[in-house]
């Protein structure tokens, strides 16, 4: 099938490629010259494990092109919205500026029978107040929303084979006619037996935001047992493996440390919380603000502890930040926990150097007072603390005797609880993990 991708961010670069992958004709719209020229040869404009080989291997296929001119998506049978949805600058609700946009500029260019899928991850009822512009261009166009469920550092494998795929739709035959339409777009997936929920509007909108919330909520539950476990002398990575035996509860996402960020989490909780607002029903999801502040004050107990281990000042002292990506397998710093405990350490006057295996760049262009190094053993010698803020495998495999040979002063923050703390204490490190003895 022809189709357009309206966005060539994160979302949008990624799933053109994948479409294409999938066997599909793809267009890629986006008013980024600069972006769009770096796709067209193939380069992602950002880092995403995987990307690079089946961008290559789409463009190899004659079915991927990459233009700004909105008039290509022409003949495209489905159009998808895959554009940011940031927040407002001063407010915790979500900016539609480029998911409106986007719609109003396709409006031109559809036919009958054509639809549209926004992928954004909007406010409950945008999909409504979308849906009626695009009935009332008289096009014969229609509108669905297919929220998307990507994992920066996984999203090629999550756009390929979806853990589930959900359709929100129209009543009666608009409705149909759009499941029919992505049935045929995901047939892969759907052959794979991948799970489909087809549901309205509402719904689909409010699956991404919950998921999320529900998300940050459980990582912001453990940071918060993490507080009680270093006044009560507990180990919060103990309590975590062992309520995660409870298969109600599951492992997974309570590993306590400096907490999450990134371009989805923060914002999208705080735009639900907004949104709930706007409909009279703050108090719903009052909680969210909590979790949000937990998940602030943990980059803020990181910080203590570095100057605390320092004597009380971090005031000339060389600290080794390892980490700048809010995860690792990405490049994205956006609301990043690691580059936030970077800066605000060289605020209190420390010669902060810091590195990351892709988050640099990104990193310089936010934050050039920083001293950055792409040299692992130049960041680490003559420090006089070393403070782990994103669990890159180079950096969880460190070995302390190693690092202990080029160090200044042995000791050592875990802001992801990622180290094995007896080696280094007995590699002769004073070593403070977040929610451990």
């Amino acid at each position: 099938m022809k189709i357009s991708v309206i966005g060539c961010g994160y979302l949008g670069a990624v799933h053109a490629a994948a479409m294409v992958e999938l066997g599909h004709e793809v267009v890629g719209i986006d008013v980024d010259a600069k972006k769009i020229a770096q796709l067209a040869v193939g380069l992602p404009p950002f880092f995403e494990p995987g990307l690079p080989e089946i961008l290559t291997s789409a463009m190899a296929t004659g079915r991927l092109r990459f233009s700004t001119d909105i008039a290509e998506v022409a003949g495209a049978r489905v159009h998808f919205v895959a554009v940011g949805t940031p927040q407002k600058p001063g407010s915790y609700a979500a900016d539609l500026t480029y998911v409106d946009a986007a719609v109003q500029a396709l409006l031109p260019h559809l036919s009958a029978g054509d639809l549209v899928v926004g992928k954004s991850t909007v406010p409950v009822g945008t999909a409504s107040r979308l849906a009626g512009i695009v009935e009332a261009s008289g096009t014969g166009a229609t509108l669905a929303w297919n929220p998307e469920f990507l994992r920066e550092g996984f999203a090629v494998k999550d756009t390929i084979s979806p853990d589930r795929l959900v359709y929100g739709v129209a009543a009666g035959e608009p409705g149909e006619h759009a499941t029919a339409l992505l049935n045929e777009i995901y047939a892969t997936a759907l052959a794979a037996d991948t799970p489909l929920v087809v549901t309205d509007f509402a719904t689909a909108e409010l699956v991404k935001v919950a998921a999320n919330a529900f998300l940050a909520t459980k990582i912001s539950f453990i940071n918060a047992m993490a507080e009680i476990a270093e006044v009560t002398g507990a180990d919060v990575t103990q309590l975590a493996d062992a309520i995660g035996y409870d298969n109600r509860i599951g492992r997974r996402f309570l590993g306590a440390g400096v907490g999450f960020g990134g371009g989805c989490l923060p914002k999208d909780i705080r735009a639900f919380t907004a949104r709930a607002e706007e409909l009279g029903r703050g108090e719903s999801v009052a909680f969210l603000k909590e979790v949000d502040a937990i998940n602030l004050r943990r980059r803020q107990r990181a910080i203590d502890l570095t100057v605390s281990a320092l004597g009380g000042s971090a005031y000339n002292a060389k600290v080794a930040v390892l980490g700048l990506s809010f995860k690792p397998h990405s490049d994205d710093v956006r609301d990043s926990p690691a580059l936030d405990v970077a800066v605000q350490l060289h605020g209190l006057g420390a010669n902060v150097v810091a590195t990351d295996p892709q988050g640099i760049e990104n990193s310089r262009a936010r934050h050039p007072q920083l001293t950055y190094s792409t040299d692992l053993e130049e960041t680490l010698r003559g420090a006089d603390a070393v403070v782990l803020v994103t669990e890159w495998p180079e950096f969880r495999h460190l070995d302390p005797v190693w690092v202990g040979g080029l160090v200044k002063n042995k000791i050592v923050i875990d802001g992801r609880n990622s180290f094995d703390a007896g080696a280094w204490r007995a590699a002769g490190w004073t070593y403070h993990g977040l929610g451990r003895p």
